[in-house]
């Protein structure tokens, strides 16, 4: 679901993407046909917890979900797909068009090179840069995402740098392409809330400057509201509610996304007790019947249990997969 001027069109449209893995008893499907559209220079949040669907959904459009991964839909970017495309059109795609950053830049970064030496690479294989011009842009990026003494520690191995700082480095890394989309996977949760502070505000700055579109992951809502105009709630491999940052945090209509709320801390004058959402994500291809959410929902009635509800719009701006949306849940 998305809200756009009808005769532009998005710089990426998901439409119906189911994924699964096989395996030699059978495929365990993950994604259940999701739908969603990215504009550009748009900062889009993908929230939900862990096993949700959140990730796979870009490793599928990256080409890199592995070999057992089964897939049908439509992925498009600029009207092109992606889903299924060939190696060498992906590698075009990757870096270049769409970039990703991850939680963890230790398991990204090699441990037994410099970080020049990495972001010179990816500089060589999206603009052609050798010599002193690789250098120079080198040096550029690292200063541009805020690494103090840019020129020194392009000599440094990551070993010798800050979780903040390799972080930064991965960054760089990515705006090394100049994509027209950056997705962040979780790229703070490892950080302080001081690092992870100056990460998100580096995210918007970088966004804004550069006119690319973002997409942050994350199961906190926290991270959300300070980066994204619009943000998706996953569940289950399923997309449950969809609307506009703010909107979701006056005006949240899924129990899941109500319980995800309730769960973040009061850090204002108001206090109220934390609440959790009780039971655990079904595992993948164990779904119960109807809505995935009802074995752990409150309002739950009995037609929860047997008919699973669509991603409906209830407003010109907002989409939610709930039996009783349009009632009032407190």
């Amino acid at each position: 679901m998305t809200w756009t001027d009808p005769t532009a069109q998005p710089l990426l449209c998901v439409r119906d993407l189911k994924l699964g893995f096989q395996y030699d008893d059978g495929l365990i499907p993950i994604l259940h046909g999701i739908d969603f559209e990215i504009d550009r220079g748009q900062a889009l949040g993908i929230v939900g917890e862990s096993g949700c669907g959140k990730s796979i959904t870009w490793l599928a459009a990256l080409g890199l979900a592995g070999s057992r991964a089964r897939s049908t839909g439509s992925i498009t970017l600029d009207g092109k797909e992606l889903l299924h495309a060939d190696e060498r059109v992906m590698t075009t795609v990757r870096g270049r068009r769409i970039a990703m950053i991850f939680q963890d830049p230790s398991s990204s970064l090699n441990p037994a090179h410099r970080i020049g030496s990495q972001i010179g690479e990816a500089l060589t294989l999206h603009q052609g840069l050798r010599g002193e011009a690789l250098t120079r842009e080198t040096v550029r990026l690292l200063d541009r995402v805020r690494i103090p003494h840019a020129a020194q520690r392009a000599k440094a191995y990551p070993h010798e740098l800050s979780g903040g700082m390799n972080q930064r480095v991965m960054i760089a890394m990515a705006l090394a392409g100049k994509p027209d989309l950056l997705v962040a996977d979780e790229p703070t949760t490892a950080l302080d809330a001081t690092v992870q502070a100056q990460i998100l505000e580096l995210l918007n700055e970088l966004r804004r400057e550069t006119g690319m579109a973002l997409v942050m992951i994350s199961h906190d809502l926290g991270v959300i509201a300070q980066v994204t105009e619009r943000v998706m709630v996953m569940y289950a491999g399923l997309i449950v509610e969809s609307t506009e940052t703010a909107n979701l945090f006056s005006n949240a209509s899924h129990p899941y996304t109500r319980g995800l709320l309730s769960a973040l801390p009061d850090m204002g004058e108001t206090k109220h007790r934390l609440t959790t959402i009780g039971g655990t994500v079904p595992e993948a291809g164990r779904l119960p019947s109807g809505c995935s959410f009802h074995p752990r929902c409150q309002y739950k009635v009995e037609r929860c249990s047997i008919e699973r509800p669509l991603l409906t719009m209830t407003t010109s701006r907002h989409a939610v997969a709930c039996h009783r949306s349009g009632e009032v849940v407190t």
